[in-house]
């Protein structure tokens, strides 16, 4: 019920605690675009209800028997296959082919190897300016065993070590040893190869993130 209330809005009185009126996701969005993540959690009953919004745009306040009509535009995300939840039947197939008209696929980050030194630098800069810290130079080995790790988080996992090594760093330098002990276990069995050594990318991040971008440049020409 709480869900439909950030949906669809309620009226007073619909439930303990609805002590004004409240108004929904849909009605706030207007002519715009709705954005709902983790749509795998909604469970049959308010999948029927969201799927008659995307057909007729009609829905009613909880508590309130008045239909109103949405023009907004949808996007929904998951971290799951709705596709298998369809199969399961956790997720009705009917809602998952009426949201599924336009679908793009955001691979992991492991599958997007020449990310993640530009990631990891924005991360860094933005955990320097949150915490007021200052990193001058970052070792190449330590940019070579993000790129080894496999990332089970993606970026959510991405951003938390990048803000661990810039707390645990020393002299205003990131090295290796500033990693935490599970990434470093976990790339254990990664050999270096000869050209992977610990020198530095540059003095300052901007010059470490211009010459970072230039190998990025460079594998890609080589791979096409």
């Amino acid at each position: 019920d709480l869900i439909e209330s950030e949906l669809f809005g309620h009226v007073r009185g619909a439930f303990t605690g609805a002590e004004r009126n409240k108004t929904g996701r849909f009605q706030a969005a207007g002519r715009g675009t709705l954005l709902l993540d983790e749509i795998d959690v909604l469970d049959l009953k308010q999948q029927v209800k969201l799927l008659r919004v995307i057909e007729s745009g009609e829905y009613e306040l909880v508590g309130s028997t008045e239909t109103r009509v949405s023009e907004a535009r949808l996007i929904v995300a998951s971290n799951v296959e709705l596709e298998d939840m369809t199969a399961r039947a956790e997720f009705r197939s009917d809602l998952y082919y009426r949201l599924n008209v336009l679908e793009f696929r955001l691979p992991a980050l492991r599958d997007r190897l020449l990310d993640i030194i530009p990631l990891a630098m924005q991360f860094i800069h933005e955990s320097c300016v949150e915490h007021g810290i200052v990193i001058d130079a970052v070792d190449r080995e330590f940019l070579h065993c993000l790129q080894r790790y496999r990332w089970p988080g993606n970026l959510r996992e991405l951003r938390n070590h990048m803000r661990r090594a810039v707390l645990f760093s020393e002299d205003r330098r990131l090295t290796r040893r500033d990693l935490s002990p599970k990434l470093l276990e976990a790339i254990a069995d990664v050999q270096l190869t000869p050209q992977d050594s610990p020198a530095t990318l540059g003095t300052t991040i901007s010059e470490q993130v211009a010459r970072s971008e230039r190998e990025i440049l460079e594998q890609a020409l080589a791979a096409n």
